[in-house]
């Protein structure tokens, strides 16, 4: 196998040892790890970023890709020119189980009635059985729902044990600080600790316990069906988390630079500066965002038709694509956060450290580094991850109107464009649009949630108070 890195790939994991990175920083410093504390004790937030920590993992698999090395004629090693990600590798037989059309969710028959052979060999209009799903029963009729109801249950005693082992762990991580295993368990269940495990523990309970079944039931059946080309429903869910995480993150942080290069300085020297910055920005917010995206993206497309010789596969093709997409999305979207740091610049520059700095004779570059810029950031940092949520949906939006990722990436709106029309015929396919709604929606709520705890932890102006019983045990420590 040879190991591929695409530019998102190496996008991704350099933004995931800057957040290791990060980490480490506010483990050393009191003020942040106080204000992350409290983010990580509003238990809302707490478990939407448990569900956000699953599919960063899960887009994280999905970053490492390889190509298979194959044997050529003349003895030497040539390599396959499709190129597999990790999570493709764990999901080969779900990807190999291709039907014909339509099958409906856990289905053993096509969705379509077709000319088949009975056994009398005689021609009749029926529905087909499927390649794949359902294919080890013999008498689907009499056999499909034990068979369906034992691998549920095995799933849910798989996940079961999964919780009980999770629980198990963590009382015996806080028996020394609450008196015992015993009293540990009991202090999660009565939610008497120092951060709302109980709520992340019943957060990771339900995800175990929706996961074991699926992954049961996957071997032998479509869970979520299959697409119009036969394509498994829920591999092209799970697929479509990595680009939606892509979109979101990069794009996010294309805009940072600017806007807060820009508002800093627009704030701070304000006159002519100020009026031409907001100039700028002005003008980019009368243009309709979307014809200016679909402008942009079209012009890249042309290039990429033009110079099909820069690429030497299609993943490589489709992957320079996304990229391009997250910096224009970013390139096109910072005029609002240029006007907070503007605004917030504003005020700074007129405090009393300032113009203490001033007096002392400390130059503009170091002022705004020292004093401007670190006091702006709890307003960088809310609307970043306010905005990833955005730029899921919006990438939704462009990709259902033909001017977001490439064909070949899967994505939540590819899903949704594919199903659209599907959702006017009798019987209704309504599964591939339903797996990519709810998957988004889970992302996109968990993205909001999170970002709700870091907006009241981060700005105290917008905090809003939430009582919450808080009781521990004589002599227990922080857990």
């Amino acid at each position: 196998m040879k190991l591929v890195l695409l530019w998102t790939d190496l996008a991704l994991w350099l933004m995931a040892a800057a957040g290791i990175a990060y980490a480490w920083r506010v483990s050393r410093q009191a003020h942040l790890r106080a204000t992350w504390r409290r983010v990580l004790r509003d238990p809302a937030a707490a478990c939407a970023g448990v569900v956000m920590a699953l599919f960063l993992l899960l887009t994280l698999v999905d970053s490492i890709h390889l190509r298979h090395a194959l044997q050529a004629r003349g003895g030497g090693t040539v390599y396959d020119t499709r190129t597999l990600s990790l999570l493709d590798v764990m999901l080969e037989r779900q990807i190999g189980m291709r039907e014909v059309s339509y099958s409906v969710p856990l289905g053993t028959q096509g969705f379509s009635k077709e000319s088949v052979v009975d056994a009398h060999g005689e021609v009749r209009r029926d529905f087909p059985r499927l390649k794949f799903g359902g294919a080890h029963l013999t008498d689907p009729a009499a056999q499909w729902v034990g068979d369906v109801a034992g691998d549920v249950a095995l799933g849910l005693a798989g996940g079961l044990a999964m919780v009980a082992l999770l629980a198990a762990l963590t009382a015996a991580a806080l028996a020394r600080h609450h008196g015992g295993w015993l009293h540990a368990m009991a202090d999660i269940a009565s939610d008497r600790t120092f951060y709302p495990l109980r709520a992340i523990l019943f957060t990771l309970a339900v995800a175990l316990l929706l996961v074991g079944p699926v992954i049961a039931l996957m071997p032998h059946y479509h869970v979520f069906g299959t697409d119009r080309t036969g394509n498994d429903v829920l591999v092209q869910a799970l697929k479509s988390v990595r680009t939606a995480f892509v979109i979101g993150a990069l794009s996010t942080l294309a805009t940072l630079p600017v806007a807060l290069l820009l508002g800093v300085l627009a704030g701070y020297y304000k006159g002519w500066v100020d009026e031409a910055i907001q100039y700028v920005y002005t003008t980019l917010s009368a243009v309709p965002n979307v014809l200016l995206i679909a402008a942009c993206v079209l012009m890249v497309q042309v290039f990429f038709d033009k110079n099909p010789e820069l690429f030497e596969t299609a993943a490589e093709r489709a992957d320079l694509k996304m990229l391009v997409l997250c910096l224009i999305l970013g390139l096109t979207g910072w005029a609002g956060l240029c006007r907070l740091v503007r605004a917030e610049t504003l005020k700074l520059r007129e405090l009393d450290y300032v113009q203490a700095a001033t007096a002392f004779g400390v130059g503009d570059v170091a002022i705004m580094a020292r004093h401007i810029v670190p006091n702006v950031m709890h307003l960088v940092l809310i609307t970043l991850v306010l905005s990833f949520s955005e730029l899921i949906l919006y990438e939704a939006v462009l990709t259902y109107v033909g001017v977001g990722v490439d064909p070949t990436t899967s994505s939540f709106g590819s899903m949704i464009n594919l199903a659209r029309a599907e959702m006017s015929r009798d019987p209704v396919v309504w599964w591939s649009f339903a797996a990519a709604f709810g998957f988004m929606v889970g992302l996109v709520l968990a993205a909001n949630l999170f970002a709700d705890g870091v907006r009241d932890a981060f700005d105290p102006k917008s905090r809003v108070a939430r009582p919450r019983v808080f009781m521990r045990r004589k002599g227990a420590g922080d857990a």
